[in-house]
């Protein structure tokens, strides 16, 4: 049987009638999945149908011809043509309607995604990213296929903060192994943006310790990032594995992150010279790993710590002094960096414009209220609960998908 005109038409009319209630969707999803073979057939011929349709009543219909629009090749001009009409079905679209077909719908939403990718323009695909995520949950628990996909835009992005607020959600339904690391590991890149180091860790350190069969790509740079990080926020790096890391992972992760490994031997030196001096040695490999910006952050971070230090000993030190220990290259270089920690409540001090002096003041909050303990102690237990339920929620979905195996991921800076 062949398409034409008339058909298409007609099953344009079929759309327009049964899409008002239950019964007559459900009807309608049976005729169109015993016209998919034929939809595909003329995909080139269905992009002017779509105008016939609107995504905010027909949105059943409208899905199932935008898979077969975009299953095909399509020209530049269909394509950014094609990209206003996926951007205004994803905002409009009906939720019920769209769940009878999930697979369709994270299939347009992906091609969507790689448009603005290709386009250069990440931003443009944030929002609706984030309405498409959200249509596809059944519930704020459930971790969809597109969660990394959205979380990939915000690095790409750089919309940080759009990306922390879907990172807030207690996850505990997963279908898919790889959906979770990568949503761990962009989410940890966020995190990073945001210097929400705490937050990264902990999401990195789902990834290195999720039972895993081979060794994945993704892992290997989380591992890397975990090393960083961990510097970073701990100031020391453990190399030990906690007990329910998989053996792949202990045996394989060290060797393809040497560099980082000894980048962290080196930090814990606590000499600055020493660590510059790697840096510089290893910094195309950091470079090519798109790291050399975290790592200059550890450096950095070092400085700031050597600093610290000088608060459990001197109550007043001046500015000149401060440069000479910690071997920075001028007081000007040393106020900079005792004002960011000042500002970033890493330290409590004052400076003295007129003569350089600093003066260490002792931390204002003296963690014994009532309030404050009570907050340490549900963070802590919502911390060690949540990790707990994250490894095995994640062990219950590898086993249940003994096969899973990933070798390539995107990357991006």
């Amino acid at each position: 049987m062949n398409l034409n005109m008339d058909s298409v038409e007609s099953l344009v009319a079929q759309i327009q009638g049964l899409s008002g209630n239950l019964s007559d969707i459900n009807h309608l999803h049976n005729l169109l999945k015993q016209s998919e073979e034929l939809l595909h057939s003329e995909s080139t011929r269905l992009i002017s149908s779509l105008s016939q349709l609107d995504p905010s009543i027909h949105s059943l219909g409208y899905l199932y011809f935008l898979k077969a629009i975009l299953s095909a090749p399509v020209s530049k001009e269909e394509a950014n043509g094609l990209f206003v009409s996926l951007a205004r079905f994803i905002n409009s679209c009906v939720v019920e309607q769209i769940h009878l077909a999930p697979e369709k719908f994270i299939f347009i939403c992906r091609w969507f995604k790689n448009q603005v990718i290709l386009l250069e323009a990440p931003i443009r695909g944030v929002a609706p990213m984030l309405t498409a995520v959200r249509k596809l949950q059944v519930s704020s628990e459930q971790l969809t296929a597109l969660h990394p996909d959205f979380l990939l835009l915000c690095v790409l992005a750089k919309c940080y903060k759009t990306g922390i607020s879907i990172l807030e959600d207690d996850i505990f339904e997963v279908d898919q192994p790889r959906d979770f690391f990568l949503y761990c590991y962009y989410g940890g890149m966020i995190c990073i943006g945001q210097k929400q180091f705490g937050k990264a860790l902990e999401l990195l350190h789902n990834v290195v310790t999720a039972p895993m069969s081979t060794l994945n790509a993704i892992a290997v740079e989380a591992y890397k990032k975990y090393i960083l990080v961990s510097l970073i926020r701990l100031g020391q790096f453990s190399a030990s594995f906690p007990k329910h890391t998989s053996s792949v992972a202990q045996r394989n992760l060290k060797t393809f992150s040497q560099p980082y490994l000894e980048l962290a031997n080196s930090y814990g030196t606590g000499k600055i010279s020493e660590l510059e001096t790697f840096v510089q040695t290893n910094m195309e490999k950091f470079e090519s790993d798109n790291n050399l910006g975290l790592v200059k952050q550890v450096v950095s971070s070092m400085y700031k710590r050597n600093i610290q230090r000088l608060t459990q000993t001197y109550l007043t030190l001046s500015l000149q002094d401060i440069a000479n220990t910690v071997q920075l290259s001028s007081s000007k270089e040393a106020e900079m960096h005792v004002l960011q920690m000042i500002e970033d409540g890493e330290i409590y001090a004052t400076i003295n414009q007129k003569d350089g002096m600093v003066r260490f003041l002792e931390d204002p909050e003296q963690y014994k209220t009532c309030a404050m303990i009570e907050y340490i102690d549900s963070s802590m237990k919502r911390l060690a609960g949540r990790g707990r339920d994250m490894i095995l929620m994640i062990l219950i979905v590898f086993l249940r998908d003994s096969t899973y195996e990933t070798s390539t991921i995107e990357f991006c800076e």
